[in-house]
């Protein structure tokens, strides 16, 4: 659990002002995955790992904003902040205060100290988190509010134009509107959702497969430029389909020989996947948790076979997890290319579960996992006291 009143007593020490405070949550993807950017539909669950954002006035015009985890602070003229990512953590909460700019919203010098335990590089989206816990902070130093929604848009603006990730909105939306004990079912087109409850019989399990990876550039974007390649020519014949999540398996049928090979196979994930997500979340309200389980691994199938973004350590977690009693459903979750998965395990069986995961892969990979059992929890929120 992150040390709130630390992470306070750290920002008074250092700018001897007492701060106001915002947690964001981290997420965890129970399905949908890749099909937040063509419009499609997610089932994403805060979690209970978070970034605090601490944050008080200065008086000298300057910005200057302290990381715990790194520890390291950086410090520039309000005046004078970078036009361009750096390469460095602080693009991340920099980008959110470019962007609040271009929307016309001034916001006063500030000291910011953020402080989060969301594993950076497992598909939990810390980045996110650290995003969604600044613009609270940085909205409340310039005095204003703005609706949920809107706060995430403008954090994946952050990373998509400042720091040059291609990430859909999900990862944004889920840390601002995120609900405890719920997964929630969002249409990244219309941004409309609906909450849909975890029983309390069933724990989110995570486990990371400790390979690294990072979002800005490499395969993620490969695979975006493929998944608009495949868009391209089913547009060519329906003009009417700008985003895959308009698109059928029917249509990959009559048009896929004219796209290559790879981008078949992306679109073939994404537009299945919409149809999973659409009936996993149709499940969870139902309390039908044989089929969310299925869907589950159907999923996995496709982001390993057709998406390509898994990694063998990943599928040796899911087909250990396969085996053992209690075990609902697995799949790797996040941008892929490494990172966690994600187990929904009935509680009573919860501590042998992850004993037994944790035993298994270390012995077929010679890594030790890191897991965790996690909670659903709420979204972005100001911590009082």
């Amino acid at each position: 659990m992150l040390d709130v009143n630390g992470t306070r007593d750290a920002h008074f020490h250092a700018f001897q002002q007492t701060p106001a405070l915002f947690l964001a949550p981290g997420r965890v993807n129970l399905i949908g995955e890749h099909t937040d950017y063509a419009e499609g539909f997610v089932m994403p669950a805060a979690i209970d790992f978070a970034t605090i954002a601490a944050i008080s006035p200065r008086t000298d015009g300057q910005v200057v904003i302290a990381s715990q985890n790194f520890q390291e602070t950086v410090a520039h003229p309000l005046n004078q902040l970078p036009a361009r990512a750096q390469h460095h953590w602080s693009d991340y909460p920099l980008g959110v205060l470019a962007i609040l700019r271009g929307q016309g919203i001034e916001v006063p010098a500030f000291s910011l100290t953020l402080n989060g335990d969301v594993p950076v590089g497992a598909g939990l989206s810390s980045s996110a988190s650290v995003e969604v816990a600044t613009i609270s902070a940085l909205l409340h130093m310039a005095g204003k509010e703005i609706p949920l929604p809107q706060m995430a848009r403008l954090c994946q603006r952050a990373e998509n134009e400042f720091v040059g990730a291609s990430t859909g909105i999900m990862d944004q939306f889920i840390a601002c509107c995120g609900a405890e004990n719920h997964a929630l079912l969002l249409d990244c087109r219309s941004l409309a959702y609906k909450l849909a409850p975890i029983p309390a019989d069933v724990a989110i399990v995570i486990s990371n497969t400790m390979v690294k990876h990072s979002h800005a550039g490499g395969e993620y974007n490969t695979r975006r430029a493929e998944v608009e390649e495949a868009t391209r020519v089913i547009a060519s014949h329906r003009p009417e389909v700008r985003f895959l999540r308009d698109a059928t398996v029917e249509d990959l049928q009559k048009w896929g020989s004219e796209m290559s090979p790879d981008a078949l196979k992306r679109a073939r994930h994404i537009i299945t996947e919409n149809t999973r997500t659409e009936a996993a979340a149709a499940a969870l309200e139902a309390g039908d948790l044989k089929t969310l389980g299925r869907l589950m691994y159907e999923a996995h199938a496709s982001y390993r076979d057709d998406f390509e973004a898994s990694c063998p350590e990943a599928d040796i977690l899911v087909d250990l997890a396969s085996q053992e009693a209690g075990c609902i459903g697995a799949r790797l979750t996040g941008g892929g290319f490494g990172g966690c998965t994600v187990n929904l395990v009935e509680q009573a069986h919860a501590d042998t579960f992850i004993e037994h995961l944790r035993e298994g892969y270390h012995r077929a990979t010679g890594i030790a996992a890191d897991i965790y059992r996690c909670h659903a929890s709420a979204g972005v929120h100001r911590i009082e006291g």
